[in-house]
């Protein structure tokens, strides 16, 4: 029996659209034994599809496919901490852990770089599978259908305050909510911004994070769609988070703070049961999770 545990990611940390993301201390468990036919069951209670829709499977043929091998069957057991639909990569973990359990039971046939492809084929973009797979905080690139990606360990000293609703949003909901086209300004604006994230990351200065993950491509046309996302902003920032920003799709909103400011989250979750407008939000304390993926 192969064992996949994948952390949960937090994408595009604001101005990096489709390019940045890292990955934090929430995860999903996965087991994987070939059988005859498909048998999916989650140990949680979450309802997850227990046929061939199911994308931990789907993901996991497509590495058979790749390889050319018959695939007979699947017995897949999910263990689901991550959050559905809420922006925290719950989608990218089945993916990583399909292609990644998959790989494993056929002998590690395909490189990471390989499998990383593999994954962002069937997302779409790296900027949640790539931290989900690498651990840390990850810069992707895709180039004539090849994923590429730098990954940076986070420094321990930060801590991440995932302000999480308790409704969906689709990922391609949000998407249809962006313009089709963007202005020359704009694409400027963001791709400074993204770059600055980056150095602030690599170099240690924190204090940048807040100029660095503004953003002017999807933030301002998604927060419409997060009943009080301008007020969990406002609130993080006056509580002295370093920065705030929709993680991924939405409609978690994440701010980056100090692992020593344990008193922030106990201050934010005082302040979200105090509001009618934001009690629908629990804040949730999260560490870097610099591993990745870890296949047993």
């Amino acid at each position: 029996m192969i064992k996949v545990t994948v952390p949960a990611t937090s994408a595009n940390v604001g101005a990096g659209f489709d390019s940045l993301g890292l990955a934090v201390s929430m995860h999903n468990v996965f087991t994987f034994e070939e059988c005859e036919g498909i048998q999916i069951s989650s140990v949680d209670g979450t309802h997850v599809p227990a046929g061939s829709n199911n994308l931990v499977y789907r993901s996991a043929r497509v590495v058979y496919d790749q390889l050319g091998i018959p695939l007979r069957g699947l017995r897949i057991t999910q263990r689901n901490d991550i959050p559905m639909a809420r922006g925290l990569g719950s989608s990218s973990a089945c993916i990583v852990a399909g292609i990644l359990g998959a790989n494993a039971l056929l002998g590690d046939k395909l490189t990471k770089r390989q499998m990383l492809t593999l994954a962002t084929a069937i997302e779409g973009h790296p900027d949640n599978v790539a931290p989900a797979m690498l651990g840390g905080f990850v810069t992707s690139v895709i180039d004539e259908g090849q994923v590429y990606s730098v990954k940076k360990d986070i420094d321990p000293e930060l801590a991440f305050a995932a302000f999480v609703p308790d409704f969906r949003l689709l990922t391609s909901k949000a998407r249809a909510a962006l313009p089709q086209m963007v202005s020359h300004k704009d694409a400027i604006y963001n791709l400074s911004r993204a770059a600055l994230a980056t150095a602030a990351f690599c170099d240690g200065d924190y204090a940048l994070l807040g100029v660095a993950t503004k953003d002017s491509l999807h933030q301002q046309y998604r927060l419409p769609l997060i009943q009080g996302g301008d007020d969990v902003f406002e609130l993080a920032l006056d509580l002295g988070a370093l920065a705030v920003y929709i993680s991924g799709a939405g409609p978690t909103i994440m701010a980056v703070v100090h692992k020593d400011d344990t008193a922030f989250f106990d201050r934010a979750a005082a302040a979200l049961q105090q509001s009618d407008l934001l009690r629908h939000f629990t804040v949730h304390r999260l560490l870097a999770d610099n591993v990745g993926a870890v296949v047993e």
